[in-house]
């Protein structure tokens, strides 16, 4: 009987191994949303982006932030959670701000963290992320 135990252990483990290796193989994309001001909201999205990164390997997912609505205030010049966005795009992780949101709060790249991109629109940005295979992840 403790030998079957153990070999179904020794089975499981070895399935979880492969399916891990399997994980790391394979390209993956994910698009995470952010629509809040609060700092709490981006730390906890650029830390889910981070895992992301660490457990299947920064070569093998493609990861974007898009930020629009409240959340554009994140990305300006000396904001709260800038050391973390900069440290994100410095890990290639893509961060996108909204046009439309940014027009709205009469906002220019000028008054924006450097190094960040731009959509016209979010919503329809983060619709096609979606229609072009990327997982859709809101914190």
């Amino acid at each position: 009987m403790a030998l079957v135990i153990l070999c179904a252990i020794g089975i499981n483990a070895s399935m979880a191994a492969d399916k891990t290796a399997h994980a790391a193989r394979k390209f993956h994309k994910v698009v995470f949303q952010v629509s809040d001001d609060d700092p709490r909201k981006w730390n906890l999205t650029l830390i889910n982006a981070k895992n992301v990164q660490a457990e299947l390997g920064k070569n093998n997912v493609a990861i974007e932030i898009v930020a629009y609505g409240p959340a554009i205030d994140m990305l300006r010049i000396e904001s709260q959670v800038e050391p973390r966005v900069d440290e994100a795009i410095k890990s290639g992780i893509k961060v996108v701000a909204c046009e439309n949101t940014m027009h709205g709060l009469q906002l220019t790249p000028a008054d924006m963290l450097p190094h960040i991109h731009y959509t016209r629109t979010g919503v329809v940005y983060l619709m096609e992320k979606q229609e072009q295979g990327y997982s859709y992840i809101r914190p």
